[in-house]
């Protein structure tokens, strides 16, 4: 046990590493692409940090690709250091938690946001006698609040008109209590409610943090908001000419990304798992619903399912911006293809997750043939903005494709896609997890049809307990 405890804390260390290091040095590349100077990418990194964040703002319209590339590697890097904590423990969660934290990099979590949460988790460790070192995945679920300390600091109103400006970060005097109560609130919170959020969806929703940091955000906006009486400012208005100028050409560097990783991690994988992919079919072929692969199938198979998995979800995502009007490769876009990989290690592969997919194409097939009758215009496509981020955290309800059979998949995707850009109006688009909310939400609506209506298959017929 304590070898194969090892062997998961290295391949975590491993991807988190790399992955961290590659964004970093792609923020170079794309710096040296795009003619900009170090000196332009901090300050184009500045204002990421110093501008309010509510989902879903673009990083590269708000900053810069390059900008955004180091922002997202800087937060992976203090993610992988935390990792290098003498006698850590790692939960399978950890390599969730990273990959959230870096995904949402590309838009709504920043270097300078992502710490009040991590304090006050601290906080709530010592009040408990827990070890940070031990709850590493929780620490980092905590980062999806993140958008809210922005608010706070930059844009959220107080009582008297003062800005302080420190070290050219210009931001209101938020007494220190405030955020302090809110990141210590939040991180004794959230911890309680993970493991009951489980058990309402059973397993089938793997992005298990989205249903609670949602239920939780709910709370905490509707305190700030609209039980004080403040509206909410809503999404940033920006114009930024460099990225107007070369948006069109981000789908090229994106893919080139994130086909490198893939293969790298696939030629890596196929050398350690015996110069082969034998085994891996048996992989695809698991339901996904509780799934721990790096315990069940070894390091190699879990790096080439990543680097399949990865080809497949970019596949996805450049169709459907070629072959439709939407919102393109944008840094939501560039982050929602790392989000999707979250599970990659504990449930997701190309087979289980297609049918989420075909899910949302079903959907947007109803709505063009409905609205073309109607004579009325299409108001999305699967390249909108809000859509591709529900596509990306729908995947999370593969088990349903898994255990049930593809059609169910289907369905759940179909549901999901219905929901997907309503469910932010529940938290005012503060928690960086709402596609794990609307996932979550679907597996609620789902479960109980399938309970019904399923037959008693494998036992999940409805017994007397359940009429009470």
């Amino acid at each position: 046990m304590s070898d194969l405890r090892h062997d998961i804390n290295m391949v975590i260390r491993e991807i988190s590493g790399f992955l961290s290091f590659s964004l970093i040095l792609a923020a170079f590349i794309a710096a040296f692409q795009m003619g900009e100077s170090v000196q332009q990418v901090l300050e184009e990194w500045k204002i990421i940090l110093t501008s309010p964040c509510p989902l879903v703002t673009d990083y590269f319209r708000l900053g810069s690709l390059s900008a955004s590339l180091l922002n997202a590697g800087t937060c992976g890097l203090a993610c992988t250091l935390m990792m290098l904590l003498p006698r850590a423990i790692y939960r399978p969660n950890v390599w969730a938690g990273f990959f959230l934290v870096i995904a949402h990099g590309f838009y709504g979590l920043n270097f300078l946001n992502m710490w009040p949460p991590l304090i006050g988790f601290l906080v709530y460790c010592k009040i408990h006698h827990l070890r940070f070192r031990d709850n590493l995945d929780w620490a980092m679920f905590i980062t999806s609040f993140a958008p809210f300390f922005s608010e706070l600091l930059f844009r959220y109103p107080m009582p008297y008109n003062v800005v302080w400006n420190i070290f050219g970060l210009k931001f209101h005097p938020i007494p220190w209590q405030m955020c302090l109560i809110l990141s210590v609130f939040v991180a004794c919170t959230l911890p309680a409610m993970l493991p009951g959020a489980a058990k309402l969806h059973r397993g089938f929703n793997l992005y298990n943090g989205g249903l609670a940091t949602g239920l939780l955000g709910l709370f905490i906006y509707a305190f700030m908001f609209k039980t004080m009486g403040v509206t909410p400012s809503g999404p940033l208005d920006v114009e930024n000419a460099a990225y107007a100028a070369a948006g069109e050409s981000y789908i090229v560097f994106g893919s080139v990304f994130f086909i490198s990783v893939s293969l790298l991690c696939i030629l890596y994988g196929w050398f350690i798992n015996g110069k082969s992919f034998r085994g891996y079919g048996k992989l695809l072929k698991d339901s996904g619903h509780k799934a721990n692969f790096l315990h069940d199938y070894g390091l190699g198979l879990v790096w080439i399912n990543f680097g399949c998995y990865c080809l497949m979800m970019l596949a996805y995502f450049d169709l459907v911006i070629l072959t439709t009007d939407g919102a393109g490769f944008t840094g939501p876009t560039f982050g929602i293809i790392l989000a999707a990989m979250t599970f990659a290690a504990g449930g997701q592969h190309p087979k289980n997750v297609w049918p989420i997919l075909l899910g949302y194409a079903m959907l947007s097939l109803v709505v063009v043939a409905e609205c073309t009758l109607a004579g009325r215009d299409i108001p999305w496509s699967l390249s909108t903005q809000g859509y591709m981020n529900g596509a990306a955290f729908a995947t999370g309800l593969c088990p349903f494709a898994g255990k049930y059979g593809w059609k169910i998949g289907v369905l759940a995707g179909f549901i999901s896609a219905v929901m997907c850009t309503t469910t932010s109006v529940m938290h005012g688009g503060f928690v960086l997890y709402n596609g794990g909310l609307t996932a979550g939400i679907t597996a609620l609506i789902l479960l109980p049809m399938l309970d019904t209506y399923k037959t008693h298959a494998e036992g999940w017929g409805r017994t007397d307990e359940d009429r009470l």
